[in-house]
């Protein structure tokens, strides 16, 4: 059985030419096996076990023993087991303990201070670094998100930022970091976000798996706790935050945008290391081509309608019939198609645009959607004078009908009568 990082891993090596024998040797895996896997027969992660799973019924003790404390000696928990029922040896155990990951992390005592560091060398083209960064006190949200990916090599970044950070626009960010790099490395690393593997386990999600079979790529996920390991992105992360965010005049998402991507297109690929800048080592890298269109994953917004009957999306407005005024409708975009949709809260599609520039200030507006809210606006005219905020204006016979009904309702309560409406409208009429 291959898992997901040996499916994809495979997937992107017979994009870049080898062999299937070639792979097999480099995986370790039987030629029948890899070619079953990359012909489809075959879904990695999935095998059905042949012999029972002697310690499913013990799990759930050792999960809660560990639990109450996790620096219990394995050779103890081996005692309490046995005397369970449980008859496989020490060894046995300590293994699955390990598969399982059943021993919590005890933050306390692993911490990364004190520790030797030391930077890893990578081959040109090999690796590139993804990391989420959130920014604080953004004008448009409280916390703008910002996918940053590095080159390990060169330490060359380019980054995009989203409105969220799930996994349709985390594939689209990572689709436009590398079209602004002009390519992608042979293998992406990351942490465990969720989007991308189970965060326990560490085994990627078939969704991502499919996005990095996609671009020819194989995936690396960073061990629990160890962000340390990718620290070309942390790096850039901070030069981000520190050189460029905390001075930076923006006012929206489309305008950070553009005003970051120039950033790290000058001052970025200017910052000098081994006597060379960051843009002069990163001619080097050698990048896969990428797909001629991204990742076709759907990305989905929540937008509120404005009076115009307008929708603002990547710094354009569409159009909507009028009716939805006020109302909060879904924007759906499928990456690498040039038409968007809009639903309203029903879930009906009720427009379809063709897709603007990001950040080109356009306004889309069919002639349809203008004809009906000209029709509208016009209809709520009127030519009746205003009305005047001076005149004397007592009470009217209907209302005095009903102050008379309010006061019979009083009398029959056996309440006094303190105000007789009518009395005081006599009085008014004779003083005008």
């Amino acid at each position: 059985m291959l898992t997901q990082e040996d499916d994809v891993e495979a997937s992107a090596l017979r994009k870049r030419g080898w062999s299937i024998s070639a792979i097999a040797r480099h995986l370790g895996r039987d030629r029948k096996t890899v070619r079953a896997y990359l012909a489809g027969a075959r879904r990695p992660g999935e095998r059905r076990p042949a012999v029972p799973d002697h310690f499913a019924p013990f799990e759930p003790y050792a999960r809660e023993r560990l639990r109450e404390d996790p620096h219990l000696w394995a050779t103890a928990l081996h005692d309490e087991l046995r005397a369970l029922g449980y008859g496989r040896s020490y060894q046995v155990l300590t293994r699955e303990l390990r598969r399982r990951a059943l021993r919590p992390h005890c933050e306390p005592c692993a911490g990364v201070r004190g520790r030797a560091t030391i930077e890893i060398a990578h081959p040109p083209g090999e690796e590139i670094q993804w990391d989420w960064l959130e920014l604080p006190g953004a004008p448009w949200a409280a916390e703008a998100h910002l996918l940053v990916g590095t080159l390990s090599h060169s330490a060359k970044c380019r980054a995009v930022f989203c409105e969220s950070e799930d996994q349709a626009h985390l594939i689209e960010a990572i689709d436009g970091v590398l079209r602004r790099l002009g390519g992608t490395a042979r293998r992406w690393r990351t942490d465990r976000m969720a989007t991308v593997c189970d965060p326990g386990s560490g085994r990627l999600h078939p969704s991502f798996a499919s996005v990095a079979r996609y671009y020819g790529v194989a995936v690396d996920v960073c061990p629990a706790r160890r962000a340390n390991r990718k620290g070309a992105v942390e790096s850039r992360n901070h030069f981000i935050t520190q050189r460029w965010w905390r001075s930076a005049p923006v006012t929206d998402m489309s305008d950070a945008q553009q005003k970051l991507d120039r950033f790290l297109a000058t001052t970025g690929d200017a910052r000098r290391r081994d006597g060379m800048s960051v843009g002069q080592i990163a001619r080097a890298e050698r990048l896969i081509v990428l797909p001629a269109a991204p990742y076709p994953a759907t990305v989905s917004v929540t937008r509120r309608v404005g009076a115009s009957a307008l929708v603002a999306y990547q710094g354009n407005r569409y159009s909507l019939t009028p009716g939805l005024e006020g109302a909060e409708v879904s924007v759906r975009h499928r990456l690498g198609q040039a038409e968007l949709e809009i639903l309203a809260p029903s879930g009906a599609v009720v427009a379809r645009h063709r897709l603007g520039a990001p950040g080109a200030g356009t306004l889309v507006r069919t002639d349809s959607h203008r004809a009906a809210l000209e029709e509208v606006v016009l209809a709520a005219f009127t030519t009746a004078r205003p009305c005047t905020r001076k005149a004397n204006r007592p009470p009217g016979p209907g209302a005095q009908a009903a102050a008379a009904a309010l006061c019979a309702d009083v009398r029959r309560e056996g309440a006094e009568v303190l105000v007789d409406l009518g009395a005081w409208a006599r009085a008014a009429e004779g003083a005008r």
